[in-house]
């Protein structure tokens, strides 16, 4: 672009895209209480979590009997748990692959508003995310690459260096080689430059994504601390 268009172009690395998910079950209540002169505010809420298989989202499970907490609220309570599935609760990346089951709760006749019940859901989700042992998730794709046949050592080797590994090869045309792999996208930033170095400049890959686990710790770390 800058040699074809006389463009000034300024780039950078994109951006990878993590998930939060939890590890294991967790229950807690949380009350929301406010008092300011006039009406109050006043919500509780009990709720458990569990983590789900990779994939399945979020599932809100409604499980309150007996009006603890009034059939109008429970969509409050929802609220404001998604509010907390987008927002994050470790390192600001949304939360999936979860179930929460709201369970029991108290209301009051006049101070339990909308309002008490979106906080008190919020509150009550990330009090039970942090107690359920919070990871964060890396995205995996697959790669497919096309290299002569004489680099394949030299690709291989670099490719489970850098935490990645090769599921499948074939013979292609030309005296070429066909490797499947599946690596951390945080691994492919300059892939094409080391590629390139590996092969001669006679390398090609394509990769899409494939799914998502979890980091290994100094990447949890680091993203969680980005987020600070």
């Amino acid at each position: 672009m800058q040699q074809v268009f006389k463009l000034d172009v300024e780039t950078s690395q994109p951006s990878v895209e993590y998930f939060e998910t939890i590890t294991k079950p967790a229950e807690v209540q949380y009350r929301h209480k406010k008092q300011s002169g006039g009406a109050g505010q006043f919500g509780e809420v009990h709720l458990k979590v569990r983590p789900l298989e990779r994939g399945a989202g979020f599932v809100f499970v409604n499980k309150v009997v007996g009006g603890a907490i009034p059939t109008a609220l429970i969509p409050a309570v929802e609220k404001g748990i998604v509010q907390a599935l987008e927002e994050g609760a470790i390192s600001g990346n949304p939360i999936k692959d979860i179930e929460v089951t709201v369970f029991d709760g108290k209301y009051h006749s006049v101070d339990s508003k909308e309002i008490a019940f979106i906080i008190a859901g919020k509150k009550a989700f990330l009090q039970a995310v942090e107690a359920a042992g919070p990871i964060v998730l890396e995205p995996i794709v697959d790669l497919s690459l096309e290299i002569p046949t004489q680099y394949v050592g030299d690709v291989s080797g670099d490719l489970s260096a850098n935490r990645g590994l090769i599921v499948g090869s074939e013979q292609g045309t030309y005296g070429s080689a066909i490797l499947v792999a599946k690596s951390p996208i945080n691994e492919l930033a300059d892939y094409s430059r080391r590629l390139k170095a590996l092969t001669g400049g006679e390398g090609r890959f394509s990769m899409t994504l494939s799914h998502y686990e979890p980091a290994p710790p100094m990447i949890q770390s680091r993203v969680c601390e980005e987020q600070e």
